[in-house]
Formats: structure tokens, C-alpha cells, sequence
């Protein structure tokens, strides 16, 4: 599995590879609620087939009652689109209460771009792609986890590559599972485990094993605010040493799996380590929404909607005080 923008992208490839026509579509910046953040994106093709999204359906509805005129700009100038400029427009495509957006419509984009593009993106590189909104050339610079798509008079910087990072500790059932989700939900992926048996079993595709010792791995891990850390070994040998050093850490979660009482004796364990009250306190145990689980796919299901959440909050915390610093 793999997110809905490198689908589209993966798409968009193959389709100039095969002759067609097609365009990049691009959220450049949204204003109060909307379905999709900045930087998601879809293509079209020139018979109107489409792949991926950039709104709840009418947005792309009238993209491709409206791909015609995209493609017959053979210069390959980009095109700025608003929607939901007015209360009527906004209901008309389906956008929140006081939601617009804005996309950028890139036409006919060439295969050596679009294969650079995905090879810059496979080699996990966060970096913007600059896009000259007069000529539409393209050029990269590198960017951190912390900036954001945006957009000028003269320019488009398209943020790409993994914002989050993900590392799991043990390489077991739930791992793969979670792993599997975890890559379609923007995080780069990572799992640590020492036993040979469980490394010879991975069959997880784009996500690195690493073989040492689980608190040696954190530790050289260098976790930051876009980190997840789970331990899903069920081995305390393991876990126990990788979540005293990961609850040191500014990740901003960490968890691991386990019933209650299991959590409750993971941290009294905890307690007698080299490590705080508060640190202790920051642990998710057990792991995951409470949504009644038993089987590794929807345990791994409850522990992706947690992170879910528990990202999107601070999201949302970010976009707020932008919000003020824009009104200050």
C-alpha cells in the first residue's frame, strides 16, 4: 500500500509513459475548513480519467468537465483556480461552511520530470518542489518536516516528502500490519529487532529493518516532533530499555502494546529505570483507540487512528497559532 498522492503520481508516470495527456493537480492553499490539505494532488488524464483527490468529489468533477481547455495551452503554463470564492460556489462543490481552496493545474508535465520527482521522493528526501508559475519550469531545494506548501504571485513551492517518521520496535505480526497502514498515512517507516527469526520474516516492501539493539537504535534515531515510537515486540527486553530512552525524546508519541494490566507493570517497571514520573506519565498504554481489537490487523487499525488523532491535533495547534501570528 502507499499514500493517495504517490498513487497519483505513480499514475501520472506511467500514463506520459504510454503517450497520454495528462496534468498535475495541486492544493496550494486552503481558508477555514476544507476536505484536503495543501500539497495533495491528483492527475487527469486528457479522456478524463482521474486518480487521486483534491476535494470531496465536485472539485474533481469539474476538472474533468473543464480538461479540455487545460490541455490545449501547449506551452505547459500552470494554471491558479479558486473555489469556493462565494457561499453558492462553495455549496455547489461541496466545500465546508467557509471553506475555499485554491489548486494549481500544471499541464502536460514530462516523463523525466515526473520519474525524477518520484526517484527524489523513493529515496526519502523532504525537499520543495519550485514551480514557476509564468514558464512552469521546475527546481528543488531542500526543505525540513516543519515548512509547508505555499504559494506566491510568481511561484508555487510544493512540499514533498515524509513529515513523520514512524519507528516500530519488533518486527511481529502487529508491525506489519501497521507498517502496511502507517506508509499510506504520509509516515516514513522504520522497525528495529535484534532476533534474527523475526528479521528473516519481514515481507514488508519500502520500510527499513534496522538489527540492533532496540535502545541503541532510539537513541541513534534522533527522534523529533514529527516521531512516532511504538514497541509491539511483547518482550520486555526489548521494549522496556527502547521506551525509557523514547520517552526522553521529543516524540510526540509513544506507545506500546499490551493489556492494562501489562501496561500498568510495564510502568512500574519503568518507574525504576533512569527516568522521570513525567516521562513515564507521556507513555500510551495500552496502545491504540479502544475500539475492542483482537487480531493484529485491527490492532494496528486502533494504533493508526490514535496516531491519527493525536497528529492532526497538533496540526491543528500549528495551524492556530499561525493563525494569530497573522492577526497579531
Amino acid at each position: 500500500m502507499q499514500s493517495l498522492d504517490i498513487d497519483a503520481l505513480n499514475h501520472l508516470r506511467d500514463w506520459l509513459a504510454q503517450g497520454y495527456a495528462a496534468a498535475l493537480v495541486t492544493v496550494a492553499q486552503t481558508f477555514g475548513a476544507s476536505p484536503r490539505p495543501p500539497g495533495s494532488m491528483l492527475v487527469i488524464r486528457d479522456d478524463g480519467v482521474l486518480v487521486g483527490s483534491v476535494s470531496g468529489g465536485c472539485i474533481e468533477e469539474d476538472l474533468i468537465a473543464r480538461r479540455v481547455a487545460f490541455f490545449a495551452d501547449p506551452l505547459r503554463r500552470p494554471i491558479r483556480q479558486r473555489y469556493g470564492i462565494t457561499s453558492d460556489e462553495a455549496r455547489r462543490f461541496g466545500l465546508p461552511c467557509g471553506g475555499e481552496l485554491e489548486v494549481i493545474i500544471e499541464p502536460h508535465p514530462r516523463l523525466a520530470e515526473v520519474e525524477d520527482l518520484l526517484a527524489r521522493i523513493s529515496r526519502g528526501d523532504v525537499f520543495f518542489r519550485d514551480v514557476d508559475l509564468v514558464s512552469g519550469q521546475w527546481q528543488y531545494r531542500d526543505a525540513t518536516p516543519h515548512d509547508k506548501t505555499t504559494v506566491s504571485e510568481s511561484q508555487f513551492m510544493s512540499l514533498h516528502g515524509p513529515r513523520w517518521r514512524m519507528l516500530i520496535i519488533g518486527a511481529s505480526e502487529i508491525s506489519v500490519y501497521l507498517a502496511e497502514i502507517a506508509k499510506t498515512l504520509e509516515f516514513r517507516v522504520w522497525v528495529c529487532d535484534p532476533r534474527e527469526e523475526y528479521r528473516q520474516a519481514w515481507r514488508v516492501d519500502d520500510v527499513a529493518l534496522l538489527d540492533g539493539m532496540p535502545d541503541d537504535v532510539v537513541l541513534a534515531f534522533n527522534a523529533d516532533a514529527h516521531t512516532v515510537i511504538v514497541a509491539v515486540s511483547h518482550d520486555p527486553k526489548l521494549d522496556d530499555m527502547a521506551l525509557m530512552e523514547a520517552l526522553k525524546t521529543p516524540a510526540f508519541y509513544v506507545g506500546a502494546v499490551g493489556s492494562m494490566k501489562t501496561s500498568d507493570e510495564r510502568r512500574a517497571r519503568l518507574q525504576t529505570l533512569d527516568i522521570t514520573p513525567a516521562q513515564v506519565a507521556r507513555l500510551h498504554g495500552p496502545v491504540g483507540l479502544a475500539i475492542g481489537s483482537r487480531t493484529p490487523p485491527e490492532i494496528a487499525v486502533a494504533i493508526a487512528a490514535e496516531l491519527v488523532a493525536a497528529r492532526n491535533q497538533i496540526v491543528l495547534a500549528a495551524s492556530s497559532v499561525r493563525a494569530a501570528q497573522q492577526l497579531a
